[in-house]
């Protein structure tokens, strides 16, 4: 088999990628980009509401078409383009500075918020406020290691499909359902109504985690609420919680950050869960 025919690094299929490393462009044509083998791979086995394919098309240098043909045979049979690209092509599109050699572009794939109030969720983060792009992917790859029901990134929160946040989500961001662009207000009134409760993650919180789990009132149906990873949450929105809880420091820590915080959070609250189902 003689060496496929590479896309030119002029064509339209080329420039439309790359329009996608900015903001505005990814919301008109409402695709962003994943880069890498795992995100790719997950990109690949996602399929929206409607059943539709969520990858639409899929660059690769020969080499990792080569290493990783199971994926590339895999998006084929989505019915994804598949684009052969030298390497130049790779790096001027991707926002890494050593690319993998496997390039997705994706449709948008945040939920409704009516959807997610309607599974009745149990575990929930809310990340309002949050600024920087690799936290809040980090920050959702935790909730779904710990197993939440849902992510919410409020109107005042980074935009879900910085390439940022999708290579440090590191596929987690197609496991399970992302709301964007609501206010705090709403979100928290609406999972308040659905019989969830509120808990605000703060360093000066009055609750303290430990107390709260030693009082076990941590194993029903939670949501947390993350804030800005340099002044916390604003006045306005820990009055909207059920409770302002901080995570004990037992050493010499000035703090943590946010993604460390949020982890302990969300693994306090899955494992009372798990020991409230048990009983």
């Amino acid at each position: 088999m003689g060496t496929p025919e590479l896309i030119s690094p002029r064509s339209p299929r080329v420039t439309a990628a790359k329009r996608l490393a900015k903001r505005a462009f990814r919301g008109k044509e409402r695709r962003f980009i994943a880069e890498g083998p795992q995100a790719v791979r997950e990109a690949v086995a996602h399929r929206g509401a409607g059943g539709e394919p969520t990858l639409t098309e899929l660059f690769t240098t020969v080499e990792a078409a080569e290493r990783y043909a199971d994926i590339v045979d895999a998006a084929r049979a989505t019915g994804a383009r598949v684009h052969h690209a030298p390497d130049t092509v790779l790096a001027d599109v991707s926002q890494t500075v050593t690319p993998q050699g496997l390039l997705g572009v994706c449709r948008f794939l945040d939920s409704p918020f009516e959807d997610v109030l309607r599974a009745r969720p149990r575990l929930v983060a809310v990340l309002a406020h949050v600024r920087d792009p690799g936290n809040a992917g980090t920050v959702l790859r935790c909730a779904d290691a710990a197993g939440a029901d849902a992510v919410v990134l409020t109107d005042a929160s980074v935009d879900l499909y910085n390439p940022k946040s999708v290579r440090a989500s590191a596929g987690s961001l197609f496991h399970l359902p992302v709301v964007v662009g609501i206010p705090v207000e709403q979100a928290v009134r609406g999972l308040q109504e659905g019989g969830v409760r509120i808990l605000a993650a703060d360093g000066a919180g009055e609750n303290d985690l430990d107390d709260e789990l030693d009082a076990d009132t941590m194993g029903g149906p939670t949501a947390w609420i993350f804030g800005n990873e340099a002044w916390g949450l604003p006045a306005e929105t820990r009055a909207l919680a059920d409770a302002v809880v901080r995570v004990p420091i037992h050493g010499k820590a000035e703090s943590l950050n946010l993604a460390t915080a949020a982890a302990v959070c969300l693994y306090a609250s899955a494992r009372a869960q798990r020991v409230l189902r048990v009983r």
